[in-house]
Protein backbone atom coordinates (compact mmCIF):
# COMPACT_ATOMS: atom_id res chain seq x y z
CA UNK A 1 0.00 0.00 0.00
CA UNK A 2 0.88 3.56 -0.91
CA UNK A 3 1.63 6.13 2.07
CA UNK A 4 0.91 9.74 1.05
CA UNK A 5 0.64 12.88 2.38
CA UNK A 6 -2.43 14.97 3.57
CA UNK A 7 -2.20 18.57 3.48
CA UNK A 8 -3.87 20.91 6.28
CA UNK A 9 -6.30 22.23 3.45
CA UNK A 10 -7.26 18.68 2.51
CA UNK A 11 -8.01 18.16 6.46
CA UNK A 12 -9.68 21.19 6.62
CA UNK A 13 -12.29 20.50 4.12
CA UNK A 14 -12.70 17.23 5.73
CA UNK A 15 -13.64 19.42 8.92
CA UNK A 16 -15.68 21.98 7.10
CA UNK A 17 -17.56 18.86 4.86
CA UNK A 18 -18.07 16.61 8.22
CA UNK A 19 -16.14 13.83 6.97
CA UNK A 20 -14.80 11.23 8.80
CA UNK A 21 -11.48 10.88 9.26
CA UNK A 22 -9.23 8.09 12.00
CA UNK A 23 -6.42 9.76 13.50
CA UNK A 24 -3.58 8.08 14.90
CA UNK A 25 -1.61 10.61 16.74
CA UNK A 26 1.93 9.34 17.92
CA UNK A 27 2.87 12.78 19.96
CA UNK A 28 3.26 12.37 23.90
CA UNK A 29 0.40 12.15 25.46
CA UNK A 30 0.82 15.33 27.37
CA UNK A 31 1.23 16.82 23.88
CA UNK A 32 -1.85 15.27 22.64
CA UNK A 33 -4.30 15.92 25.72
CA UNK A 34 -3.43 19.73 25.32
CA UNK A 35 -4.43 20.20 21.87
CA UNK A 36 -5.27 18.31 18.55
CA UNK A 37 -7.02 17.99 15.46
CA UNK A 38 -10.85 18.21 16.13
CA UNK A 39 -13.36 17.50 13.40
CA UNK A 40 -17.22 16.78 14.34
CA UNK A 41 -16.68 13.53 12.61
CA UNK A 42 -13.20 12.40 13.50
CA UNK A 43 -12.10 9.56 16.05
CA UNK A 44 -8.72 9.88 17.43
CA UNK A 45 -6.56 7.09 19.11
CA UNK A 46 -2.83 8.40 20.63
CA UNK A 47 -0.21 6.22 21.02
CA UNK A 48 3.26 7.27 21.49
CA UNK A 49 5.80 6.78 18.56
CA UNK A 50 8.32 5.35 20.92
CA UNK A 51 5.93 2.76 21.61
CA UNK A 52 5.14 1.75 18.84
CA UNK A 53 9.32 1.27 17.67
CA UNK A 54 8.93 -2.19 18.19
CA UNK A 55 6.24 -2.81 15.52
CA UNK A 56 2.92 -1.85 15.21
CA UNK A 57 0.97 -5.35 15.30
CA UNK A 58 -0.49 -4.73 18.59
CA UNK A 59 -2.88 -2.00 17.23
CA UNK A 60 -3.75 -3.16 13.97
CA UNK A 61 -7.11 -4.32 15.03
CA UNK A 62 -7.52 -0.66 16.50
CA UNK A 63 -7.41 1.09 12.76
CA UNK A 64 -10.51 0.64 10.67
CA UNK A 65 -10.62 0.12 6.71
CA UNK A 66 -13.61 1.43 6.17
CA UNK A 67 -12.26 5.07 6.54
CA UNK A 68 -9.51 7.38 5.75
CA UNK A 69 -6.63 7.08 8.16
CA UNK A 70 -4.15 9.89 9.26
CA UNK A 71 -0.90 9.45 11.65
CA UNK A 72 -0.01 12.98 12.92
CA UNK A 73 3.04 13.68 14.56
CA UNK A 74 4.87 17.35 15.79
CA UNK A 75 7.18 17.99 12.26
CA UNK A 76 6.37 15.07 10.18
CA UNK A 77 8.50 12.63 10.73
CA UNK A 78 8.17 10.03 12.83
CA UNK A 79 4.34 9.90 11.36
CA UNK A 80 5.66 8.77 7.76
CA UNK A 81 7.61 6.09 9.32
CA UNK A 82 4.71 4.82 11.27
CA UNK A 83 2.36 5.28 8.30
CA UNK A 84 5.15 3.36 6.12
CA UNK A 85 5.09 0.43 8.68
CA UNK A 86 1.05 0.33 8.52
CA UNK A 87 1.44 -0.02 5.26
CA UNK A 88 4.05 -2.63 4.66
CA UNK A 89 1.27 -4.25 6.80
CA UNK A 90 -1.30 -4.01 4.13
CA UNK A 91 -2.85 -0.67 5.30
CA UNK A 92 -3.36 2.57 2.96
CA UNK A 93 -2.84 5.52 5.35
CA UNK A 94 -1.34 9.10 5.45
CA UNK A 95 0.76 11.15 6.95
CA UNK A 96 -0.12 15.04 8.15
CA UNK A 97 2.04 17.18 5.92
CA UNK A 98 4.25 19.37 8.19
CA UNK A 99 2.49 17.87 11.36
CA UNK A 100 0.96 19.97 13.62
CA UNK A 101 3.49 22.46 13.55
CA UNK A 102 2.04 22.94 9.50
CA UNK A 103 -1.38 22.70 11.69
CA UNK A 104 -1.51 25.11 13.50
CA UNK A 105 -0.23 27.62 10.95
CA UNK A 106 -2.65 26.64 8.39
CA UNK A 107 -5.44 29.75 7.29
CA UNK A 108 -8.42 28.78 4.65
CA UNK A 109 -10.35 31.88 3.92
CA UNK A 110 -14.16 32.14 3.68
CA UNK A 111 -16.34 34.94 2.14
CA UNK A 112 -18.60 36.35 4.46
CA UNK A 113 -20.52 38.52 2.21
CA UNK A 114 -20.47 40.89 -0.35
CA UNK A 115 -21.10 44.76 1.27
CA UNK A 116 -22.31 47.61 -0.42
CA UNK A 117 -21.28 49.13 -3.33
CA UNK A 118 -19.29 45.78 -4.86
CA UNK A 119 -16.92 45.16 -1.45
CA UNK A 120 -16.32 41.61 0.01
CA UNK A 121 -15.52 40.56 2.95
CA UNK A 122 -13.49 37.45 4.17
CA UNK A 123 -12.60 35.51 6.93
CA UNK A 124 -9.47 33.74 7.23
CA UNK A 125 -10.13 30.65 9.50
CA UNK A 126 -6.90 29.28 11.43
CA UNK A 127 -8.12 26.01 12.06
CA UNK A 128 -5.66 24.33 13.96
CA UNK A 129 -5.74 27.63 16.35
CA UNK A 130 -8.62 28.77 16.73
CA UNK A 131 -7.75 32.60 15.59
CA UNK A 132 -10.21 34.49 12.96
CA UNK A 133 -8.39 37.54 10.98
CA UNK A 134 -10.17 39.44 8.46
CA UNK A 135 -10.09 41.29 4.98
CA UNK A 136 -12.25 43.91 3.76
CA UNK A 137 -11.86 45.13 0.08
CA UNK A 138 -13.47 47.90 -1.72
CA UNK A 139 -12.58 49.71 -4.71
CA UNK A 140 -8.75 48.24 -5.23
CA UNK A 141 -8.15 48.75 -2.00
CA UNK A 142 -8.79 46.14 1.24
CA UNK A 143 -8.24 46.32 5.13
CA UNK A 144 -6.96 43.82 7.70
CA UNK A 145 -8.12 42.84 10.82
CA UNK A 146 -6.02 41.12 13.29
CA UNK A 147 -3.82 39.28 10.95
CA UNK A 148 -1.85 36.26 12.19
CA UNK A 149 2.16 36.18 11.52
CA UNK A 150 1.46 34.10 8.65
CA UNK A 151 1.50 37.18 6.05
CA UNK A 152 2.49 36.35 2.76
CA UNK A 153 -1.31 34.44 3.30
CA UNK A 154 -3.07 37.76 3.30
CA UNK A 155 -0.41 39.32 0.90
CA UNK A 156 -1.09 36.87 -2.04
CA UNK A 157 -4.79 36.32 -1.51
CA UNK A 158 -4.72 40.61 -1.80
CA UNK A 159 -2.80 39.81 -4.99
CA UNK A 160 -5.51 37.60 -6.74
CA UNK A 161 -8.26 40.14 -5.85
CA UNK A 162 -5.91 42.84 -7.52
CA UNK A 163 -6.76 45.41 -4.32
CA UNK A 164 -4.10 47.23 -2.90
CA UNK A 165 -3.35 46.84 1.08
CA UNK A 166 -4.32 50.27 2.54
CA UNK A 167 -5.15 49.89 6.10
CA UNK A 168 -4.25 47.17 9.25
CA UNK A 169 -5.75 47.09 12.51
CA UNK A 170 -5.39 44.68 15.38
CA UNK A 171 -8.57 45.60 17.97
CA UNK A 172 -5.94 44.62 20.83
CA UNK A 173 -2.57 43.65 21.70
CA UNK A 174 -2.77 39.88 21.18
CA UNK A 175 -0.88 37.44 23.88
CA UNK A 176 -1.72 34.12 22.20
CA UNK A 177 -0.41 34.80 18.76
CA UNK A 178 2.39 37.22 17.55
CA UNK A 179 0.27 39.27 15.15
CA UNK A 180 1.63 39.82 11.54
CA UNK A 181 -0.45 43.96 11.49
CA UNK A 182 2.99 45.66 11.41
CA UNK A 183 4.97 42.99 9.25
CA UNK A 184 2.00 43.56 6.36
CA UNK A 185 1.83 47.77 6.80
CA UNK A 186 5.61 47.56 6.15
CA UNK A 187 5.71 45.72 3.18
CA UNK A 188 2.52 47.13 1.57
CA UNK A 189 3.33 50.97 2.99
CA UNK A 190 -0.62 50.72 4.49
CA UNK A 191 -1.22 52.77 7.89
CA UNK A 192 -1.07 50.28 10.69
CA UNK A 193 -3.61 51.08 13.56
CA UNK A 194 -3.27 49.95 17.43
CA UNK A 195 -5.57 51.15 20.38
CA UNK A 196 -3.37 53.80 22.02
CA UNK A 197 -4.37 52.13 25.24
CA UNK A 198 -2.38 49.28 24.50
CA UNK A 199 0.37 50.69 22.68
CA UNK A 200 2.05 52.34 25.85
CA UNK A 201 5.14 50.24 25.92
CA UNK A 202 5.27 49.81 21.85
CA UNK A 203 8.67 50.89 20.28
CA UNK A 204 7.03 51.47 17.14
CA UNK A 205 5.00 53.89 15.35
CA UNK A 206 1.47 53.56 14.67
CA UNK A 207 -1.88 55.43 13.76
CA UNK A 208 -3.99 55.39 16.97
CA UNK A 209 -7.33 53.95 17.14
CA UNK A 210 -9.65 56.27 18.75
CA UNK A 211 -13.76 55.49 19.94
CA UNK A 212 -15.80 56.66 16.62
CA UNK A 213 -12.88 56.94 14.63
CA UNK A 214 -13.72 56.09 10.69
CA UNK A 215 -11.51 54.92 8.07
CA UNK A 216 -12.94 54.75 4.44
CA UNK A 217 -11.86 51.83 2.27
CA UNK A 218 -12.28 52.34 -1.14
CA UNK A 219 -13.43 55.28 -3.39
CA UNK A 220 -17.13 54.47 -2.54
CA UNK A 221 -16.45 54.28 1.22
CA UNK A 222 -17.11 50.97 3.22
CA UNK A 223 -17.10 53.13 6.33
CA UNK A 224 -15.43 50.77 9.33
CA UNK A 225 -16.22 52.94 12.45
CA UNK A 226 -13.74 52.13 15.73
CA UNK A 227 -15.97 51.30 19.11
CA UNK A 228 -13.96 51.72 22.19
CA UNK A 229 -14.73 48.83 24.37
CA UNK A 230 -11.58 47.48 26.74
CA UNK A 231 -12.06 44.28 29.44
CA UNK A 232 -9.79 41.57 27.48
CA UNK A 233 -7.38 44.14 27.36
CA UNK A 234 -7.92 48.05 28.41
CA UNK A 235 -7.61 49.12 24.82
CA UNK A 236 -9.93 46.56 23.73
CA UNK A 237 -11.43 48.20 20.45
CA UNK A 238 -14.43 46.84 18.16
CA UNK A 239 -15.43 47.77 14.23
CA UNK A 240 -18.96 48.01 12.86
CA UNK A 241 -18.05 47.81 9.28
CA UNK A 242 -20.96 48.47 6.47
CA UNK A 243 -23.55 49.11 9.09
CA UNK A 244 -23.90 45.19 9.03
CA UNK A 245 -21.03 43.49 11.06
CA UNK A 246 -19.82 43.50 14.43
CA UNK A 247 -15.88 42.43 15.08
CA UNK A 248 -15.81 41.70 18.08
CA UNK A 249 -12.05 41.33 18.56
CA UNK A 250 -11.28 38.86 22.13
CA UNK A 251 -14.04 40.61 24.25
CA UNK A 252 -17.22 38.32 23.10
CA UNK A 253 -17.40 34.88 20.91
CA UNK A 254 -20.13 32.76 19.88
CA UNK A 255 -20.11 30.24 22.86
CA UNK A 256 -18.24 32.45 25.84
CA UNK A 257 -16.40 35.49 26.44
CA UNK A 258 -12.96 36.78 26.45
CA UNK A 259 -10.56 36.56 29.88
CA UNK A 260 -9.76 40.01 31.26
CA UNK A 261 -6.18 38.74 32.85
CA UNK A 262 -3.56 37.96 30.44
CA UNK A 263 -1.87 41.39 31.58
CA UNK A 264 -2.38 40.21 35.00
CA UNK A 265 -5.28 42.99 35.22
CA UNK A 266 -8.38 40.77 35.57
CA UNK A 267 -9.62 42.03 38.77
CA UNK A 268 -9.05 45.75 37.67
CA UNK A 269 -10.43 44.93 33.77
CA UNK A 270 -13.04 42.80 34.81
CA UNK A 271 -15.67 45.99 35.81
CA UNK A 272 -14.70 47.18 32.14
CA UNK A 273 -15.93 43.97 30.41
CA UNK A 274 -18.78 43.96 32.23
CA UNK A 275 -19.49 47.51 30.67
CA UNK A 276 -18.57 46.96 27.13
CA UNK A 277 -20.93 43.43 27.02
CA UNK A 278 -23.89 44.79 28.93
CA UNK A 279 -23.74 48.37 28.11
CA UNK A 280 -22.03 49.15 25.14
CA UNK A 281 -23.13 45.88 23.41
CA UNK A 282 -26.40 46.51 24.30
CA UNK A 283 -26.96 49.50 22.76
CA UNK A 284 -26.04 48.02 19.14
CA UNK A 285 -28.50 46.84 16.54
CA UNK A 286 -29.25 43.28 17.76
CA UNK A 287 -29.27 42.48 13.51
CA UNK A 288 -25.64 43.05 13.61
CA UNK A 289 -23.54 39.86 12.74
CA UNK A 290 -20.50 39.32 15.58
CA UNK A 291 -17.49 38.12 13.43
CA UNK A 292 -14.81 37.12 16.43
CA UNK A 293 -11.27 37.28 16.54
CA UNK A 294 -11.39 33.56 17.72
CA UNK A 295 -13.67 30.71 18.29
CA UNK A 296 -13.35 27.94 20.92
CA UNK A 297 -14.57 24.44 19.34
CA UNK A 298 -15.50 22.90 16.47
CA UNK A 299 -19.14 23.12 16.68
CA UNK A 300 -19.18 26.93 16.38
CA UNK A 301 -18.51 26.49 12.62
CA UNK A 302 -21.23 26.81 10.77
CA UNK A 303 -21.81 24.67 7.82
CA UNK A 304 -19.43 26.79 4.99
CA UNK A 305 -16.82 26.62 8.00
CA UNK A 306 -17.26 30.44 8.40
CA UNK A 307 -17.86 31.76 12.32
CA UNK A 308 -20.38 34.45 12.83
CA UNK A 309 -24.05 34.79 14.75
CA UNK A 310 -26.03 37.61 15.09
CA UNK A 311 -25.21 39.67 18.31
CA UNK A 312 -29.53 39.11 19.22
CA UNK A 313 -28.67 35.63 18.59
CA UNK A 314 -25.18 35.84 21.31
CA UNK A 315 -27.72 37.77 23.86
CA UNK A 316 -30.42 34.78 24.03
CA UNK A 317 -27.69 31.56 24.13
CA UNK A 318 -23.73 32.77 25.35
CA UNK A 319 -24.14 32.02 28.71
CA UNK A 320 -21.73 35.13 29.60
CA UNK A 321 -23.83 37.49 28.45
CA UNK A 322 -26.92 36.42 30.33
CA UNK A 323 -25.57 36.88 34.22
CA UNK A 324 -27.47 39.17 35.90
CA UNK A 325 -25.69 38.84 39.55
CA UNK A 326 -22.67 41.30 39.08
CA UNK A 327 -20.67 39.64 41.99
CA UNK A 328 -21.44 35.86 39.54
CA UNK A 329 -20.18 37.89 36.73
CA UNK A 330 -16.99 38.63 38.17
CA UNK A 331 -17.02 35.45 39.95
CA UNK A 332 -16.81 33.95 36.03
CA UNK A 333 -14.18 35.92 34.72
CA UNK A 334 -11.37 36.03 37.58
CA UNK A 335 -11.91 32.28 38.70
CA UNK A 336 -13.11 30.00 35.86
CA UNK A 337 -10.45 30.53 33.63
CA UNK A 338 -8.04 28.14 31.52
CA UNK A 339 -4.88 27.52 31.00
CA UNK A 340 -3.53 30.55 30.27
CA UNK A 341 -1.92 30.60 26.49
CA UNK A 342 1.70 29.06 25.76
CA UNK A 343 4.59 31.83 26.28
CA UNK A 344 2.01 34.46 26.57
CA UNK A 345 4.15 37.15 28.06
CA UNK A 346 6.95 36.73 25.21
CA UNK A 347 3.97 37.00 22.56
CA UNK A 348 3.25 40.84 24.32
CA UNK A 349 6.37 41.33 23.88
CA UNK A 350 6.99 40.88 20.13
CA UNK A 351 4.07 42.39 19.80
CA UNK A 352 4.82 45.33 21.33
CA UNK A 353 8.04 45.35 19.30
CA UNK A 354 10.22 45.22 22.77
CA UNK A 355 11.84 41.33 20.72
CA UNK A 356 12.74 39.83 17.79
CA UNK A 357 12.63 36.28 17.59
CA UNK A 358 13.55 34.10 14.51
CA UNK A 359 10.51 32.21 12.65
CA UNK A 360 11.73 29.02 14.13
CA UNK A 361 10.93 30.16 17.93
CA UNK A 362 7.89 32.31 16.87
CA UNK A 363 6.24 29.27 16.14
CA UNK A 364 7.08 27.21 18.75
CA UNK A 365 5.89 29.99 21.14
CA UNK A 366 2.57 29.46 19.43
CA UNK A 367 1.93 25.91 19.38
CA UNK A 368 -1.28 24.62 21.57
CA UNK A 369 -5.19 25.85 21.38
CA UNK A 370 -6.38 29.04 21.50
CA UNK A 371 -7.33 29.96 25.33
CA UNK A 372 -8.76 33.51 25.23
CA UNK A 373 -11.59 32.46 26.72
CA UNK A 374 -14.09 32.54 29.83
CA UNK A 375 -14.55 29.18 29.90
Amino acid sequence: MAVTAMSAKEITKKIFDKEELFILDVRNTDDYNDWKIEGSNFEHLNIPYFDLLDGVEDILDKIPTSKDVLVVCAKEGSSIMIAEMLSDEGLDVAYLKGGMKEWSEHLEPVKIADLKNGGELYQFVRIGKGCLSYMVISNNEAAIFDSTRMTDIYIDFANTKNVKITNVFDTHLHADHISGGRKIAEITGATYWLPPKDAKEVTFEYSPLEDGKKVLIGETSINIEALYSPGHTIGSTSFVIDEKFLLSGDILFIDSIGRPDLAGMAEDWVGDLRETLYKKYRNLSLELIVLPSHFMVISELNEDGSVYKKLGYLFDQNHGLNIESESEFRKLVTENLPPQPNSYQEIREVNMGKINLNEEKQREMEIGPNRCAVR
